[in-house]
Parts: structure tokens; sequence; C-alpha cells
């Protein structure tokens, strides 16, 4: 399996893995929204741009699945695939994609554990032994 949910004492854990840190990071998105819903009900009917910046990649990490939850929060929507861009700059980090999704239906997609934000704990973004895992606890 590409993500995993790991058990956390008050809120989940999100690991996501792939052979590169872009990889990584979007296997971990799908693991944030297959908590709020059933990934395989959400179709990718429409894309959103966004970039995120920051001075490492753990922070990029945190950033990104912040950005993820005010897209769903702004937009309606649930996404369910991300194609993403990771640049080194002169400041740290620049990831610049798109988030694959569709407007949320409870009656399509029904109703998931509410992820109010991406939190520092437990945060780790690195290579081992020639995978790239990209990990944190989300506040439910």
């Amino acid at each position: 399996m590409p993500y995993e949910l790991i058990p956390h004492p008050s809120d989940m854990g999100v690991r996501g893995i792939g052979g590169t840190p872009e990889e990584a990071f979007a296997e971990a998105a799908r693991a944030m929204f297959s908590l709020m819903a059933d990934l395989g009900k959400v179709e990718a009917k429409e894309a959103i741009p966004f970039a995120v910046e920051a001075g490492t990649l753990e922070d990029l990490f945190v950033r990104f699945l912040s950005e993820l939850l005010f897209l769903r929060d702004t937009k309606g929507m649930l996404f369910s695939r991300f194609s993403l861009a990771i640049a080194k700059t002169g400041e740290g980090y620049r990831l610049a994609g798109e988030a694959f999704g569709e407007k949320f239906d409870p009656r399509k997609h029904g109703r998931g554990i509410d992820v109010k934000a991406a939190t520092y704990n437990w945060v780790k973004v690195g290579e081992e032994n020639g995978t790239w895992v990209a990990q944190g606890v989300v506040d439910v």
C-alpha cells in the first residue's frame, strides 16, 4: 500500500511512501483524504492548481497538507489524485501542483472523519533505503 494510517493517542497519523518526495507527499495526501471519504468514490473531475513554499521539507509537507485542507474548505471539494513538483530554491523548497477531485456530495461520498488541521507532530520527510517517506499527524 502506498500510504498508511498511523494510530495516534488523540489524532491520526498519515504516512506516504514513494520513489520520490513528490510521490510520498501525494500518497500522504491520499491517506489524509481517505479519512474523509472512500477514495474510490472521489472522481478526478476538476484540477485545482496550488503552490506552497517553506524552508525545510518537513515544513513544506505540513504547509502542503494545510493548503489541501484550505482548498477542501473553500472549494467544497474532496481530492483523490495529486500531480506535484518539488524544487529546491535559494530559500528552501517550493512545491507546485494540482489536486484532482470533485465537489463533496454526502450521498455519494458518505461522511468520514473531519480532518481539522495538519500538525507538526511526528513530522518526518526523508529517504529510507531508496524509498521516500513523508509522515505527520492530522488533527481529527
